[in-house]
């Protein structure tokens, strides 16, 4: 009997980890038939910068589609139509490949949903928990009523039905939704649910992600197909310090789900981590305090923005990152899929020779030179993958800690 096997790629932290890059890598080795979509939504950042200079910010579409291959949204990606054409026509001028399949239980975010999101967040004056601002876990809050909940395949009953459910979540579910909160409207708020305009605009924003996907259930995904992972496992809702957290599950939890349903036996993840420590948006952060003066980062992507201020940088907690990485394995056991397991780290070239990591509640010096035998032992995972640049021509391989090769 054939297996059926998956790759992997997941976050070890907050994000920022180089998933993009490693997915770009692993769809360019070819092999790679879609590349799935397990979480999150349009306020991932994934960066591909790939050898021939085309670089670009994926929000939407999967890291993949540089390297020519097609993407898959998940039952578990909140799909954003507003964003959705923006990207696929930056893409088509870059040759990527604009194929998407949704499955049909895609959630859907809608103008009201980034509204009462921009809302909440500013209404927490300094005690802001990070959010992107455009209405990922809005949308999925609004989903658990049952009739206002909009998906990827309600498109398929036309206008009608979508500007029904549209009016119920403006004149209904708004004012709900703040009351229960405790938060004052905005003053511009009633303009703003009243015009028509928005729901038209929206409307034509929904049949044109209509018209450029193909409906794809998560059971009909291939074998050998890539699931990549968005935001990291120290921001998962089960896992990471509430309230600053995603509302979603970040590592394995939901690619178990998809594979189950898929019939895809094994899955073979590949963690990634920088070689230094990164978060966007307020929570707590280990060893923020510490001295950096050996790290040379470069970062053109996460610039600072209202909603999450600026990038904040320290020496690696490997203690966080070997426990998040094993609270994730665990989730594996007893589910029926065989887990098989990687570190790759990511900005190694942004290091000095001589850098600093927190290990054992300390922080102290590490040697470049060994960082795979390092990050190894801290992790209890081998580390088959280094970066050294932006490109996936950056990236050497290791196989027992030996250098084997360079994409």
């Amino acid at each position: 009997m054939n297996m059926s096997v998956a790759r992997a790629v997941i976050g070890s932290a907050y994000g920022d980890e180089g998933k993009g890059l490693m997915v770009d890598f692993l769809a360019a080795s070819g092999g790679v038939p879609l590349v799935a979509r397990t979480n999150g939504g349009s306020q991932a950042g994934h960066t591909v910068q790939t050898p021939d200079g085309r670089r670009h910010v994926f929000h939407h579409l999967a890291s993949g589609a540089l390297a020519g291959v097609p993407t898959h949204l998940t039952q578990f990606f909140v799909s954003h139509p507003m964003f959705f054409m923006r990207e696929v026509e930056a893409l088509k001028g870059m040759g990527a490949n604009v194929s998407v399949s949704v499955d049909p239980r895609s959630a859907v975010t809608t103008p009201f949903d980034v509204a009462i999101n921009q809302a909440i967040e500013l209404a927490r004056g300094g005690e802001r928990h990070g959010s992107c601002g455009v209405g990922f876990g809005e949308t999925l809050e609004r989903g658990l009523e049952g009739r206002l909940r909009l998906s990827v395949g309600d498109f398929e009953k036309g206008e009608r039905h979508i500007r029904k459910v549209l009016d119920a979540i403006r004149f209904d579910w708004v004012p709900e939704r703040l009351t229960r909160l405790g938060i004052a409207a905005p003053d511009y708020f009633p303009d703003f649910l009243r015009n028509d305009r928005v729901v038209e605009r929206f409307i034509d924003d929904c049949l044109a992600f209509w018209n450029a996907i193909a409906l794809r259930n998560d059971a009909q995904l291939p074998d050998g197909v890539l699931f990549e992972g968005a935001q990291g496992l120290q921001l998962d809702q089960d896992y990471g310090a509430f309230p600053h957290v995603t509302r979603s599950n970040t590592g394995l939890k939901n690619m178990i789900v998809v594979a189950d349903e898929a019939r895809i036996d094994e899955v073979e993840v590949t963690y990634m981590t920088r070689a230094y420590a990164t978060r966007h948006g307020a929570g707590p952060f280990s060893h923020e305090d510490a001295d950096k003066s050996w790290l040379s980062m470069v970062d053109p992507t996460n610039e600072p923005n209202p909603w999450q201020g600026s990038i904040r940088t320290a020496p690696l907690d490997l203690d966080a990152v070997a426990g998040a990485i094993r609270h994730d394995l665990a989730l594996g056991e007893g589910s029926g899929v065989d887990i098989s397991a990687a570190l790759g780290v990511s900005c190694v070239d942004q290091v000095a020779m001589t850098f600093s990591v927190g290990f054992e509640g300390s922080v102290v010096p590490a040697d470049r030179r060994g960082i795979a035998d390092l990050f190894g032992s801290a992790t209890g995972l081998p580390v088959d993958l280094l970066s050294y640049g932006p490109t996936r021509k950056d990236i050497v391989a290791l196989e027992g800690g030996v250098l084997i090769g360079v994409a």
